[in-house]
């Protein structure tokens, strides 16, 4: 098959092309001059992301600068714990922690003077006094690889020039000029790209089980129903780079024959439903959705539909279901959607990152995406690092990395020099994984094989003051409220095992517990109806499998180890007190008793272990035992 290799030679070929050629060459032939890049995302607006963005606009407008400079809006940068971020191109100067105020002074030094700000720049946390420009220099940067997140925070994800002057709908436009729908189902195979929600199911194989039903009506789902808990890749995709999702959605579309498709997007994404409703307008008035697209006789129609929030409906037959209007629960499986999907028609399924690596795919080839990553996993993925990791934030790395490598070198290591315990992979539905299996590689085998999975890429990461029984419980509590209630194993197995880990947390814990989770999980993963329940059990079964003496001190000992289980802890007050009083005047039990400049005792017997005296005393003289 010939390769076009660029946007003139696709026009020149073909005369139906010639409008994307048109819209790229509006920005194309402007000059060069300064753009201030502003994070957009969720996070940063949360943190005045948009009152920088004005500020900066105003203070441009004020030095006479608009034709040498811009501020703009861009996507996520990844770098979440350090946000605002304001990116200066094409200096490639990287600005951190940016508040409303610092406009100012970005323009007058950096724009009018060429004179770095260095107070905003990042300083290298292994180099105290050496502040780092560029955004590759960075730890946190240096091992990703960005496919799916490759335009978010370099274009403005609200135009539409933007992204095809990135080599935007190049590709659905190559795919309707010069390779057949078989072409494509080819490509995508061969590249090995999986599904990315969780699952792992060959992305291509799915098309073709699609392509292969009678010709007729067919659908196209994208699932944005993201619901893992501290997860936000989808989200930060649909923020930063609608149109890929769109495109995304129009080669598989093409390639199993669809003509209708739907975007299933949570009502809590309020931004990314903004900005993917204008994507979509923008992709209509192209001429890049609706009828005969590019003048090749494909159609394709792009609807959104919101979800109400609900966890199972993550699952594909249960989106399905709500997607018509029905409840979301889900059904049995075969028959599969790509046979019998939406209104008993063949429907796919993608998620929101796997489609934005689409056209990368289609773009650069089957062997330059299936060269990244392990032998059966191939590609990147989008990870959200959270909890007591000081890199909080979105990161995309190649299959095949090391926890460790995620950890203390993307992610910095623990908060406040705290000992690494756990992290937690693949959100509820996944497996708590211990420092013994740190060097274990990201891939969908290796993960599997320890009791965890991918997951749609959630990575919650613990410390020693984290107690394993109560995080179990916590996952397990999340699943529980969040089942359809439809099968027995899932509605009645969760409860029961909630009712067993909260007996072992207050202190009431067994041996036959151990025994009775154990089973009672087997049963669950073995009957339940949908992968929600099915691995419901996993954050249970893997902190008994790494965490088994935490189980067993809680159980024999009475005691919780961490110090988080409230029916198993004291507060007592050590010799380091000063007797100054704090402990005594904020405790709401009035438990605690002491004369100025005494050590004051606490009366255990009245205290409620609510653990306030402890925040409240400078000397850290009150300590859980």
């Amino acid at each position: 098959m010939k390769r076009l290799n660029s946007y003139a030679e696709l026009a020149s070929a073909c005369a139906a092309c010639k409008p994307l050629l048109e819209l790229r060459e509006q920005t194309a032939d402007k000059p060069l001059k300064r753009e201030l890049l502003i994070c957009g995302g969720t996070g940063c607006q949360s943190s005045d992301s948009a009152d920088i963005l004005a500020n900066l606009q105003t203070e441009i407008k004020a030095a006479g600068l608009e034709d040498k400079a811009s501020a703009q809006i861009t996507g996520c940068f990844g770098f979440c714990e350090k946000g605002p971020i304001v990116k200066v191109f094409p200096d490639d100067v990287f600005y951190i922690e940016v508040k409303p105020e610092d406009a100012g002074e970005i323009v007058q030094s950096h724009l009018r003077n060429n004179t770095i700000v260095r107070r905003l720049l990042y300083e290298d946390p292994a180099r105290p006094g050496v502040f780092l420009e560029k955004q590759g220099e960075m730890n946190f940067y240096k091992k990703q690889l960005r496919i799916a997140l490759e335009n978010c925070g370099r274009i403005n994800p609200e135009k539409i020039e933007e992204y095809i002057a990135a080599e935007g709908y190049q590709a659905i436009a190559r795919c309707l000029q010069s390779m057949t729908p078989e072409d494509v189902v080819k490509e995508v195979t061969d590249s090995g790209l999986s599904g990315r929600g969780g699952g792992g199911f060959p992305t291509g194989v799915k098309w073709a089980a699609a392509a292969r039903q009678p010709k007729g009506k067919k659908y196209m789902v994208c699932n944005a129903d993201e619901g893992d808990p501290g997860a936000f890749m989808d989200r930060s995709i649909l923020e930063g780079d609608p149109h890929s999702v769109i495109e995304g959605m129009l080669i598989a579309a093409y390639a199993f024959g669809s003509d209708q498709g739907y975007v299933y997007i949570r009502a809590e994404y309020p931004l990314a439903i903004q900005r993917l409703s204008r994507a979509v307008e923008q992709a209509h008035a192209a001429g890049l959705l609706g009828e005969n697209i590019l003048g090749s006789g494909f159609s394709f129609n792009l609807e959104l539909k919101y979800g109400a929030g609900a966890f199972v409906c993550g699952e594909e037959t249960a989106l399905l279901r709500s997607v018509e209007g029905g409840r979301g629960e889900p059904t049995s499986k075969p028959p599969f959607p790509a046979e019998q999907g939406l209104w008993n028609k063949p429907t796919i399924i993608n998620n929101v990152e796997t489609l934005a690596n689409v056209p990368k795919i289609l773009r650069r080839g089957a062997k330059w995406f299936s060269a990244i990553g392990t032998e059966k996993s191939k590609g990147t993925k989008v990870f959200a690092l959270a909890g007591k990791i000081n890199n909080v934030g979105l990161v995309e790395v190649p299959m095949g990395i090391t926890l460790r490598e995620i950890i203390y070198e993307i992610g910095g290591g623990i908060k406040n020099g705290k000992k690494f315990k756990a992290v937690q992979t693949g959100g509820p539905s996944g497996g708590c994984i211990s420092e013994e299996n740190m060097d274990i590689k990201i891939d969908y085998a290796s993960l599997s094989s320890i009791g965890s999975m991918m997951g749609s890429g959630g990575m919650i990461v613990m410390d020693e003051e984290n107690c394993m029984v109560d995080i179990a419980k916590f996952y397990l509590e999340f699943t529980m409220e969040e089942s359809c209630g439809k099968c027995t194993p899932c509605r009645v197995g969760n409860v029961r095992m909630h009712e067993m880990l909260k007996a072992i947390t207050k202190g009431q814990g067994t041996p036959e517990h151990m025994e009775k989770l154990q089973s009672l999980g087997k049963v669950i993963q073995d009957t339940a109806l949908c992968g929600l329940g099915q691995t419901s059990p996993n954050p249970v079964i893997s902190t008994m499998r790494f965490f088994r003496h935490e189980y067993e001190a809680h159980i024999h000992d009475k005691r919780c180890p961490s110090g988080v289980c409230r029916d198993l802890l004291d507060y007592v007050i050590t010799e380091e007190c000063i007797g100054c009083g704090k402990c005594l005047k904020n405790c709401p039990a009035n438990c605690i008793s002491g004369e100025r400049k005494e050590l004051h005792v606490i009366d255990r017997a009245k205290c409620i272990k609510c653990g306030t005296c402890e925040g409240a005393c400078p000397k850290k003289a009150i300590i859980r035992k």
